[in-house]
């Protein structure tokens, strides 16, 4: 079975998907952090938004990038996974 990072990979030989994944890594990476972490602490959607308070429906719209979370709302996600959100320009 192939791995999302094996997919990933092979997806961004694609010069069309290359340059459209770079345009919105941003993006990309704040869900990759997301849903890795909830995977990690063994937590659904659901339970993920009894923590947060926050509804499982819009928890999934971030995961599928179709949401756009606020600073807040990211503070919240990160802190019911015992992290401290980390933003930087680099």
């Amino acid at each position: 079975m192939e791995t999302l990072d094996q997919y990933l990979a092979e997806q961004l030989k694609n010069p069309k998907f290359k340059k459209e994944w770079d345009e919105l890594e941003d993006e990309y990476q704040i869900i990759e952090n997301i849903v890795k972490a909830r995977i990690e602490a063994h937590m659904t959607q659901t339970q993920l938004s009894e923590v947060t308070g926050i509804t499982q429906s819009d928890i999934s719209k971030i995961e599928n990038g179709n949401g756009n979370p606020s600073l807040k709302t990211l503070r919240k996600i990160a802190h019911a996974f015992g992290k401290k959100l980390k933003i930087e320009f680099v």
